[in-house]
C-alpha cells in the first residue's frame, strides 16, 4: 500500500486536493456564494484541525474537544443562530454543507458539533430573551457543552411516554428521573431536559426545561462503549429532585411536545448531512486506495462500482440540500418530507461504507484506510434522531393520508 495514502488525513494539502476533486457542479450550482464560502471555510478547518486527529481520536476513544474548539474558533458552531447571540445567521443549507464536511473528516467530531446546535436551538425557539443570552453564546463559542435529554430506558422513539417527572414548587419545579443514550451527557454544562408534569396527559404533559450540569441532584453515568463515534461520548443522566427555577422553563408548561417536534427538524438535517459526509469519505478513501494500489488503470468492476457510488452520493447531496432549502423557505415542511431526507441519506452513509469495504476486499478491513471506521460510525446515524423505521412510518402515514384525499 502506498505510504502516502496512509497520510491522507494528516496532509492537509492532499486532503483538500482530493475532496476538491470530488465536488459536483450539479450540486454546487444550487448553493449561494455565501453557502459555498461556509463550505470552503469548514473544509479548511477540517483539513488542518479535524481530520489529522480523527484516527487517533477513534483508536483512543478520546473526546473530540480540540477538534470542536477549532470549529468554534472559526465561528462555525453558530451558523443558524442570529448575530445577537454570537451566530452568523446562515441558512440551513449552509449548515448542512458544513455538517457534511465535518462528517467526511471525522464523524465523531460532527456528532459533538451538531449536539451543540441541538442543545441551543430549543432555547432559541422557546426560551426567553434572558435564557437565550445566558446559555446560547457559550454553546456557540465552545465554552460550554450541551446535551438534549429526551431518550429514557423505556421511552425512546415514543416521547409521549416519558417518565421523568417535573413537580411544581413555589420557586418552579423539581425534576426527577433518568435519561439514557445522551450525546455529550458526561460533559454537558447545559441540558435541555424533557419531563412530564402529568403522565395521564400523554404528550400534553411534556414540558421542556434548561438544566445545568453542575446543579445539585444532577448525576452522570460512565460513557457507554460503542461500535463507532468513539470521539463522541454517550452517557446516562440522573435527576434526583433537581430544583429548576421558573425562569428556566422553555415555552409553556405542557408545550414541550411542540419544542421536540420543532427541534427534530434541525437534528434530522444534521443526521442526513452526516450520512452524505460518511458516504463521501468512504468513496474518497476507496478511490485513493485503488489508485495507490493499481494506478489509473482500474478494472471495469472497480470503475463501475465507483460510478455507482458517485451517482448515489450526488443524489443524496441533492436531496439533503433540497429539503434544507425547503426548511429555509417553508415553515410548513412535513415530518414525512423531513423523514425521506433523514432515512435516505443515513441509509446512504451506511450502504456506501459497506460497498466501499466490499470493493477494497481485504484492504477494506484495514483501520489505516478508515473505511471500516466510516462503516462503524455510519450505523448509529440510522438509529438516532428517530430510527429509520420510524421515518418510514412517518413517510407511509403521510402517503396514506394523501391517498385518502385522492379518493
Amino acid at each position: 500500500m502506498n505510504a502516502g495514502l496512509l497520510e491522507l488525513d494528516t496532509d492537509p494539502g492532499a486532503y483538500l486536493a482530493l475532496h476538491g476533486l470530488l465536488d459536483e457542479p450539479a450540486a454546487d450550482a444550487a448553493l449561494t456564494e455565501r453557502e459555498r464560502e461556509v463550505r470552503a471555510t469548514t473544509r479548511e478547518v477540517v483539513a488542518h484541525e479535524v481530520a489529522p486527529r480523527a484516527a487517533e481520536t477513534d483508536a483512543t476513544h478520546t473526546f473530540a474537544h480540540e477538534s470542536v474548539q477549532a470549529l468554534a474558533r472559526a465561528g462555525l458552531c453558530g451558523l443558524v443562530f442570529p448575530e445577537r447571540l454570537g451566530g452568523s445567521g446562515d441558512t440551513n443549507v449552509a449548515y448542512a454543507a458544513a455538517m457534511e464536511e465535518i462528517a467526511a473528516g471525522c464523524a465523531a467530531t460532527s456528532l459533538v458539533f451538531m449536539t451543540q446546535t441541538h442543545a441551543a436551538y430549543p432555547i432559541l425557539i422557546a426560551g426567553s430573551d434572558e435564557l437565550q443570552q445566558r446559555y446560547i453564546p457559550g454553546l456557540l463559542d465552545g465554552s460550554r457543552y450541551g446535551s438534549l435529554g429526551i431518550t429514557e430506558p423505556g421511552a425512546g422513539s415514543d416521547v409521549s411516554s416519558l417518565t421523568t417527572t417535573a413537580v411544581r414548587t413555589a420557586e418552579g419545579w423539581t425534576v426527577t428521573g433518568q435519561k439514557t443514550f445522551i450525546t455529550t451527557g458526561d460533559h454537558a454544562d447545559v441540558i435541555i431536559c424533557f419531563a412530564t408534569v402529568d403522565r395521564a396527559r400523554g404528550r400534553d404533559g411534556i414540558t421542556a426545561f434548561v438544566l445545568e450540569g453542575g446543579w445539585d441532584g444532577v448525576g452522570r453515568g460512565r460513557p457507554f462503549h460503542k461500535m463507532g463515534m468513539h470521539g463522541s461520548s454517550t452517557a446516562e443522566l440522573f435527576f434526583d429532585r433537581v430544583a429548576v427555577p421558573r425562569s428556566n422553563l422553555l415555552g409553556d408548561e405542557g408545550r414541550g411536545w411542540s419544542v421536540v417536534m420543532n427541534s427534530v427538524v434541525k437534528s434530522r438535517i444534521s443526521a442526513a448531512a452526516q450520512g452524505v459526509g460518511l458516504a463521501r469519505a468512504a468513496y474518497a478513501r476507496t478511490l485513493a486506495a485503488l489508485t495507490a494500489l493499481y494506478g489509473h488503470r482500474l478494472s471495469d468492476e472497480h470503475t463501475f462500482a465507483l460510478a455507482e457510488l458517485r451517482g448515489r452520493i450526488l443524489q443524496g447531496r441533492l436531496l439533503l440540500h433540497a429539503v434544507a432549502r425547503q426548511v429555509d423557505t417553508n415553515p410548513e415542511v412535513t415530518p414525512g418530507q423531513i423523514g425521506i431526507m433523514k432515512q435516505s441519506c443515513t441509509d446512504l452513509g451506511f450502504q456506501a461504507s459497506v460497498e466501499a469495504a466490499r470493493i477494497l476486499g481485504p484492504y477494506g478491513d484495514l483501520a489505516d484506510l478508515g473505511v471500516e471506521r466510516c462503516l462503524r460510525d455510519a450505523k448509529v446515524t440510522q438509529i438516532y434522531d428517530g430510527t429509520n423505521e420510524i421515518q418510514r412510518l412517518l413517510i407511509g402515514r403521510e402517503t396514506t393520508r394523501a391517498m385518502k384525499e385522492f379518493r
